[in-house]
């Protein structure tokens, strides 16, 4: 089942994941005063209402904490959770809308948000340990079955996320530090993890000697895992996926298989539109 699960998560990501690019969204955080990167942090954070900077660090890990700072401040100087929760659910539906056109109404649409509220509400209660998907949780339901479907990709990309960072945390890994072993995976370059996230190139040599030192990477101009580093790298993908299997074992591997056929050509289509790279990569 955890294969299962990881696979219709993979499939399904796209789906939700298109809000971090799509223009509308930077648009709409725009008309409420939020530049640069203050748009995503708010908009994701927004469900934990006006929370002080650190509770946004804490939760999601790995961005500089300078940046963090600098975007919630400017965020909550500007507007409030609630302008941006609204602002956030319209470009998620212009978006899909756009893209997607009269597929948003099709009968796979339903049948997959069925589906997947189906997962995304049997963990209801199960949000110890779990802050950003708790939050995200106690929002309301939208009412369309296009939004229901991204809702509840949002839920489900949030419980997994936290079940990650509880594992970074048990390696022994702080925000920095998953970076580098993300990029030594080879699934994104460095480059772009690290600039994504803010982080200096000092900072980022400074982290890549210090899993040298304890035998996560090799010495190599450009490291790798050693055999240490990847066994870790491997365990702490085991346990996330351990951890975040829950709702597709709810519905069971014949519905994840058929979400994943129902829902592929949705994220493909939003992909291409705003995320070519996650298409070039598979």
């Amino acid at each position: 089942m955890i294969e299962a699960a990881r696979r219709t998560w993979r499939v399904i990501e796209p789906y939700h994941g298109m809000i971090y690019f799509a223009p509308e969204a930077a648009a709409a955080y725009r008309q409420l005063g939020l530049g640069g990167r203050a748009g995503y942090f708010a908009s994701r954070s927004a469900a934990l209402g006006a929370v002080p900077a650190p509770v946004v660090v804490a939760t999601f890990y790995n961005f500089n904490p300078v940046l963090v700072r600098e975007s919630i401040a400017a965020a909550w100087s500007a507007t409030d959770p609630a302008a941006v929760l609204v602002a956030r659910y319209a470009a998620a539906d212009q978006a899909l809308r756009s893209v997607l056109g009269d597929a948003v109404g099709s009968d796979g649409m339903r049948r997959a948000a069925a589906l997947l509220r189906e997962a995304a509400e049997s963990i209801d209660g199960d949000v110890t340990g779990r802050p950003l998907f708790a939050a995200h949780a106690a929002l309301p339901w939208p009412s369309e079955p296009h939004l229901v479907l991204w809702h509840a990709q949002t839920l489900l990309r949030e419980y997994r996320g936290d079940a990650h960072v509880a594992a970074l945390l048990t390696a022994g890994l702080n925000g920095i530090e998953a970076l580098v072993t993300h990029a030594a995976s080879g699934a994104v370059p460095a480059g772009t993890l690290r600039t994504s996230r803010s982080w200096s190139e000092e900072e980022w040599n400074r982290a890549v000697d210090g899993l040298r030192e304890r035998d996560w990477l090799t010495a190599e101009a450009d490291p790798a895992f050693t055999p240490a580093g990847a066994a870790r790298r491997a365990e702490l993908e085991r346990v996330t996926d351990e951890n975040s299997t829950a709702p597709y074992a709810h519905i069971g591997e014949s519905a994840c298989a058929e979400l994943q056929e129902l829902v592929r050509p949705f994220s493909r289509a939003l992909a291409g539109k705003f995320m070519p790279w996650v298409l070039a990569r598979q």
